[in-house]
């Protein structure tokens, strides 16, 4: 873990003062010269910048805040938290184009590899089963196009949790962005799930060890969401559902935001359909329309290779009949088929381990 630089702890000062915000951190660092000046100011100084006023001169002139920077460095220490604030060269490039990116953000796993994809999939936290396992059909497909993309989320319940968990099945990096400090994991049940992301992406937060997810904090995570990814997928959503502010974010970082539409008499396809209308997304059913939109190319070799699978045997036969039928129950497959229960159960254990087909609730099997 890299170590913090000579004055991370002077940005971290200034960013533990109550009501300093991304935008106004900037404008104090600029009018005083440095992060470190901006203590030295006298109020009557701080008075005549733009904005602040006599609340929030006298909040820097009486925090302890340097004192709770120390905190933060000890314990970024011994939970080997990596530090990056926002003028240093490591940090993400693509959150630090937008107006208000974090002062600092606090970060466990693999640090943002700025050369590769990154793709936000967000949604309701009331997530269908459709929705879910149109999260796991997307990514599976994803990285059947050999794609490196990296998946970012808000490890929420719902859709969020859908493509972490998509994302590690198929062997791809994923990144949470949280809305608390890294000293607690919220949902406490998706700390599994936390825990094995630090392999192959990792967790993200703006704030300080003790921070609560309170609700404010769920909206200006979401803009991080944005702001690190190239694209927003909305999976589902209400028409005020908390995805659709991630969306309007990334249009505001002039980012491309795709939503899957959805029956008008879906209640969390409301808000997809909504954005598609209004012409503020567009509209997405597979990989291919988000590889035409954004102009990404797909590992040939690798697709061709998981495109062009040969059956033989008895799997033929069994793969054959999702030719003629999208979706099968196990004893319309062994009813065509004329193959015995076990032999068929056998053969779509093997067939659902390869990634070709997938069982829905009620034992219905669809081709992938």
């Amino acid at each position: 873990m890299e170590k913090p630089t000579a004055n991370t702890r002077d940005y971290l000062a200034l960013w533990s003062v109550p009501g300093i915000g991304s935008v106004t951190a900037r404008k104090l660092i600029s009018y005083a010269g440095s992060v470190a000046a901006v203590f030295n100011m006298k109020k009557a100084h701080l008075l005549k910048i733009p904005g602040i006023g006599p609340q929030l001169a006298d909040a820097l002139a009486k925090s302890k805040a340097y004192q709770k920077a120390d905190e933060e460095l000890a314990f970024a220490d011994k939970f080997h938290i990596r530090i990056q604030t926002l003028f240093e060269a490591d940090y993400p490039y693509r959150l630090k184009q937008c107006e208000d990116a974090p002062l600092v953000l606090f970060s466990k796993g693999l640090p943002i590899d700025n050369n590769k994809k990154y793709l936000a999939m967000v949604g309701t936290r009331s997530a269908t089963q459709q929705g879910k396992d149109f999260c796991n059909k997307f990514v599976a497909e994803l990285s059947e196009h050999g794609y490196e993309i990296l998946i970012v989320s808000g490890l929420a319940y719902g859709i969020d949790i859908a493509s972490h968990k998509a994302a590690l099945k198929n062997n791809m990096g994923t990144y949470g962005v949280l809305a608390h400090g890294l000293d607690s994991i919220y949902p406490a049940q998706h700390r599994k799930t936390a825990a094995e992301m630090l392999e192959k992406g990792g967790l993200i937060t703006e704030f300080m060890k003790g921070v609560f997810p309170d609700r404010n904090n769920f909206v200006r995570r979401n803009r991080i969401i944005a702001g690190l990814s190239d694209a927003v997928l909305v999976v589902e959503s209400n028409v005020k559902g908390g995805a659709l502010l991630t969306a309007e974010m990334a249009n505001s970082y002039s980012r491309d935001v795709f939503a899957v539409p959805g029956r008008v008499t879906d209640k969390y396809s409301s808000g997809c359909n909504s954005f598609i209308k209004s012409n503020r997304a567009a509209l997405l059913e597979s990989v291919a329309d988000l590889e035409y939109q954004m102009g990404w190319q797909p590992k040939q070799n690798t697709f061709q290779k998981q495109l062009f699978v040969e059956f033989v045997g008895d799997e033929k036969v069994v793969m054959d009949l999702f030719n003629e039928q999208d979706h099968m129950n196990i004893d319309t497959i062994c009813r065509l088929s004329g193959l015995s229960m076990p032999k068929v159960s056998a053969l779509l254990l093997n067939l659902e381990f390869g990634g070709h087909i997938k069982c829905l609730p009620g034992k219905v099997f669809y081709r992938t």
